[in-house]
Order: C-alpha cells, then sequence, then structure tokens
C-alpha cells in the first residue's frame, strides 16, 4: 500500500491550497481516507475524513473552510483548503484506515494503519 500527498506549499492568510493524495495497494474499497497536519511540538491532529460512501467528517477547527472529497477511478483523495490562517501552518498526511471508522466521530490517528510521507503547508500572516 502506497499513499502520497502532493500540493503542499506556501500562501499568505486567507489562501487556498488544494492538497492531493493518490493511494494503490487498497484492495478494500470500504476503508477510510482521512487527513491528518501536525505542526512541531505537538501531536497529529485529525483535520477530514471520507468514507466510501462519500460521507465526510470534518475537525471543528476547519468545518466550513476545508472540503474532502474522493474519486475512485483515479484511486485519489482531495483536501481543498480555503480561507487559511497561520494556524493550519503544519505537515498535512493522507491516512488510510478501516471500513467501521465510519460509524465513529472522530479522527484518532492511531487507528489508521497506512500513511502517506506527507506534505508541507505553510500561511504567513
Amino acid at each position: 500500500v502506497q499513499l502520497m500527498e502532493s500540493g503542499g506549499g506556501s500562501v499568505q492568510d486567507g489562501g487556498s491550497l488544494s492538497l492531493t493524495c493518490a493511494y494503490s495497494g487498497l484492495t478494500d474499497r470500504r476503508v477510510c481516507m482521512s487527513c491528518f497536519r501536525q505542526s512541531p511540538g505537538n501531536g497529529r491532529e485529525g483535520v477530514a475524513r471520507i468514507n466510501d460512501f462519500g460521507a465526510t467528517y470534518y475537525a471543528d477547527s476547519v468545518q466550513g473552510r476545508f472540503t474532502i472529497s474522493r474519486d475512485f477511478t483515479k484511486a485519489t483523495v482531495y483536501l481543498q483548503m480555503n480561507n487559511l490562517t497561520p494556524e493550519d501552518t503544519a505537515m498535512y498526511y493522507c491516512a488510510a484506515g478501516p471500513g467501521w471508522l465510519r460509524r465513529t466521530s472522530v479522527l484518532d490517528a492511531s487507528l489508521y494503519e497506512y500513511w502517506g510521507q506527507g506534505t508541507q503547508v505553510t500561511v504567513s500572516s
């Protein structure tokens, strides 16, 4: 299984970025795909999740600003990030987890088995 993020970069406060996570080797369509982020000195924070039915879940900190989507034909997950603030600065990771996560309302990094290498997002004021 491989996951690879791309699309990170640097923007100013209020700007937008779009992250892409291309994955391969996931044979179970029911996996939940999620995005996490981690800034220096902090733990890995859940950002958004999308399951095989297209149902989404967002952390309160990004609700209304971030949108996660999924294209099964391209084996790709997208995270559109709008109205970015310096507090969004972090390394962003894509992760794949078991399908039963769709029944939960948490974004717990310990429940995810497969991870990408991460892509840096920096928002300047």
